[in-house]
């Protein structure tokens, strides 16, 4: 902690140079560590405060100047702040304090599967706006009939993207269909990706030799302009294959920014695939975006949510899809995210 404190000092010092804004990108920089510093600084010392007034208070209960339910209320607010930074300190990574791209695709079943990838952007969404993130859609493909084929969002917030690390993977969804006149009870799939979004903290090299670019009409609502111009684009990276695509602004030129923004954040995040590979780490096969990988199964006629990694689970399934995700994320972060 001492150490985060200098970091504070060092970089703060800096700040009040006449000259620090005169490079915008890098002073953002600063700002964003010096921000990330205070954060952990903040935690950590609200966590002795508190677990200090919880030994004053058990001297002051021995010699009869407070009482125990006293000393007991206090203590459970010192649990709950302790757990609180117990919990953050799975966000240890560089990445996990970065916004992040999250993308939903249908799997196959056609409508069914449509109407579920529908129903967990929903969630994601509600999610987001409860936790008083940011979200904006990137692109999107509605269904033949209903729901929608694939969504990207970007979510912004601090440790966004480390908070939703653990949703990669196929989520499982059985219900009596709405859409099958029999009411027959059916199983659909749709697969959930996780992105961080990569700033400037991060620096991605991109030669733009090998960028493969492509322009489109936009899809789904926009107005005239939208639908009657060539807006949308697509870019492709040659050495690795990847593609990345943006209709969310108005002009082109705004979505190749997006675009390339986009693309660098699925580079980094190959990187990091590779360096979990390499460790050989045990838990790396579960944050692989493959559609064997199910991680989840929302049973709704048996109202019962279940995470197949850490085996957390509840009844309360209407709250869940109302995007009350909190105790799954946790659940895996606090199994998972001390390596």
């Amino acid at each position: 902690m001492g150490e985060r404190i200098l970091q504070i000092e060092e970089k703060e010092q800096l700040t009040l140079d006449p000259n620090f804004w005169n490079d915008s990108k890098q002073a953002e920089v600063v700002m964003k560590t010096i921000k990330s510093h205070k954060h952990w600084v903040n935690k950590f010392q609200a966590v002795a405060t508190v677990v200090e007034e919880v030994e004053i208070l058990s001297e002051f209960q021995k010699e009869g100047e407070a009482t125990e339910e006293e000393v007991e209320k206090n203590y459970k607010k010192a649990v709950v702040i302790v757990d609180d930074l117990e919990f953050h300190s799975t966000l240890n990574k560089p990445e996990d304090e970065l916004n992040a791209i999250l993308e939903i695709n249908a799997g196959a079943g056609g409508t069914e599967s449509c109407d579920w990838a529908e129903m967990l952007l929903r969630m994601y969404v509600m999610w987001a706006e409860k936790s008083g993130f940011k979200v904006s859609e990137l692109h999107r493909v509605d269904g033949d009939v209903a729901g929608i084929k694939s969504v990207g969002l970007e979510l912004k917030g601090d440790f966004v993207y480390g908070l939703l690390k653990g949703e990669n993977g196929v989520h499982r969804l059985v219900r009596v269909s709405p859409f099958n006149a029999q009411g027959k009870r059916m199983t659909s799939f749709a697969s959930v990706f996780v992105h961080p979004m990569v700033d400037d903290t991060i620096e991605i090299e991109v030669n733009p030799a090998d960028l493969e670019w492509d322009t489109f009409r936009a899809s789904g609502a926009g107005g005239q302009h939208v639908n009657k111009t060539e807006s949308a684009v697509r870019v492709r990276h040659l050495p690795t294959g990847l593609v990345a695509e943006c209709q969310q602004e108005r002009s082109q030129h705004m979505n190749r920014e997006k675009a390339i923004q986009l693309l660098k954040s699925r580079i980094y995040e190959l990187e990091l695939q590779k360096q979990l590979a390499e460790k050989d780490k045990v838990e790396a096969g579960k944050m692989k975006n493959e559609w064997g990988s199910q991680i989840r199964s929302y049973v709704l006629d048996d109202r019962r949510v279940k995470d197949h990694r850490t085996n957390h689970q509840t009844s309360r399934t209407d709250a869940v899809l109302d995007g009350e995700l909190d105790d799954f994320l946790k659940a895996f972060l606090m199994n998972n995210g001390v390596q």
